[in-house]
């Protein structure tokens, strides 16, 4: 991260004490919404701004808070489904993709809230992302007391080929495999101690990666983690742990495309920096892409209101940002909710997402009234940056023919995708798809 002549809390410390933004640094300023309105429709949204310059860039969705019923009609005026149709261009279920959500039973699945997002997703022009096929956390209350070393392997190729076959051809990336290293538990090549490792053995994980291939060729396959972001010494190591589990796979012949940066970040703190850099071109160097995959700003260290906290919260997204889509193999990039509403921060959870002075959290583009933060201002900053333009501005994001959004192609390293069929003359037949990000 750029260094500053005032720390965090020098600023922080000015803008409290003056109690008005002349009291920020210049480049703290420069993120101030609070004197003029900020458009961030048509041409301006965060969604025109990517699409116009090649970028993918969208957010986690709880599908059951979508007005499907409007989106269908082309009637909705709910501020959170129009909001995420006309700020995305690609989408993420929070929670409604993993194992918990969608296996009720050992023999029945739920999908009624995942159908629920590709439906508005095809709707909206949208790509998706798949969150997540293999993850130690989120299983559902069956999986300790049914799952077994004998049943582990076809459990997890059962619930990949049913997961991934429903949406075959429909989806941009998945997160094959979640979290899987973990230096706290002191194995040589680093990986995590969980279910799965300890049912199958560390060959899970070029079981699902295999599974995946096989079920959607179309798909890219992303290993995604937490934790390997920041230039510190436990970030470092975890990084170098997660190349190395990336060179076996590669060296064994097993497809995987893309590695995601989770990007669960601090406002106080280290930051991301030369280690992070050179982590995304070893990725490209072995032919990967790298995708943030979750990102949002925690300001528990943050001392003052919510203008100190958003212009903390800024200036991570502007620099983290920056960084990351600078590199020509990262083209992707999503925020863990889009309003502060609607965020895990926010959730009652453990000590780590909690403010001292009890306020709620504001780690995301839109706060909880849905209205533009400086971190959007950032974040449309940084896209801006990241590419030259490679069409005009649209007023209303692209508009494709949502089922042509989807046809199948190939991803290097995958069997070879199913060929479109089309009848004569039809659009399908003459349409070209877009080089997929």
């Amino acid at each position: 991260m750029r260094d500053h002549m005032w720390t965090r809390r020098d600023w922080m410390k000015a803008s409290l004490a003056a109690g008005a933004v002349s009291a920020l640094p210049h480049w703290a300023r420069a993120f101030d919404t609070t004197d003029s309105h900020i458009n961030v429709t048509g041409s301006d949204s965060l969604r025109s701004h990517a699409e116009a310059r090649g970028l993918l860039f969208g957010c986690a969705v709880d599908p059951a808070l979508l007005d499907m019923d409007g989106m269908a009609a082309g009637t909705s005026t709910d501020p959170y489904t129009t909001l995420i149709a006309t700020q995305a261009n690609i989408v993420v279920a929070e929670n409604s993709m993993k194992w918990g959500p969608l296996r009720p039973t050992p023999t029945t699945y739920d999908f009624a809230q995942a159908d629920r997002l590709m439906r508005f997703a095809a709707i909206a022009g949208q790509r998706v992302r798949g969150h997540n096929l293999c993850w130690h956390e989120q299983l559902p209350s069956w999986f300790k007391t049914t799952a077994t070393n004998d049943n582990a392997s076809k459990l997890l190729t059962d619930h990949i080929q049913t997961v991934a076959g429903r949406y075959r051809g429909k989806i941009h990336s998945w997160d094959v495999v979640n979290e899987a290293v973990e230096l706290k538990d002191g194995r040589a090549d680093g990986l995590r101690n969980s279910p799965w490792l300890g049912l199958i053995g560390p060959e899970y994980i070029e079981l699902a990666f295999k599974t995946a291939a096989e079920t959607d060729p179309a798909a890219k396959l992303v290993y995604n983690d937490y934790g390997i972001e920041l230039d510190t010494d436990d970030n470092a190591m975890k990084r170098g742990q997660v190349v190395m589990l990336v060179r076996r796979l590669k060296a064994r012949n097993i497809p995987i495309h893309a590695v995601g940066l989770q990007s669960h970040l601090l406002a106080s703190g280290a930051h991301a920096g030369e280690g992070l850099r050179k982590f995304i071109r070893e990725m490209k160097a072995m032919g990967l892409e790298v995708y943030v995959t979750e990102m949002d700003v925690n300001t528990r260290g943050v001392e003052g209101g919510p203008d100190v906290q958003d212009q903390a919260v800024a200036q991570i997204y502007r620099d983290y940002l920056s960084l990351v889509l600078a590199e020509p193999n990262a083209s992707v990039a999503l925020t863990w909710g889009i309003t502060d509403r609607h965020t895990w921060l926010n959730a009652g959870l453990g000590d780590w997402a909690k403010r001292p002075d009890g306020a709620q959290q504001r780690p995301l583009p839109f706060d909880a009234d849905l209205q533009p933060t400086p971190a959007f201002v950032a974040a449309r900053a940084a896209i801006d940056a990241a590419r030259p333009l490679t069409q005009a501005l649209s007023q209303k994001g692209q508009q494709l023919d949502p089922a042509l959004m989807y046809q199948p192609f190939k991803v290097q390293g995958s069997p070879d995708a199913p060929k479109l069929s089309a009848a004569p003359g039809s659009p399908a037949a003459s349409f070209v798809r877009p080089t997929q990000q």
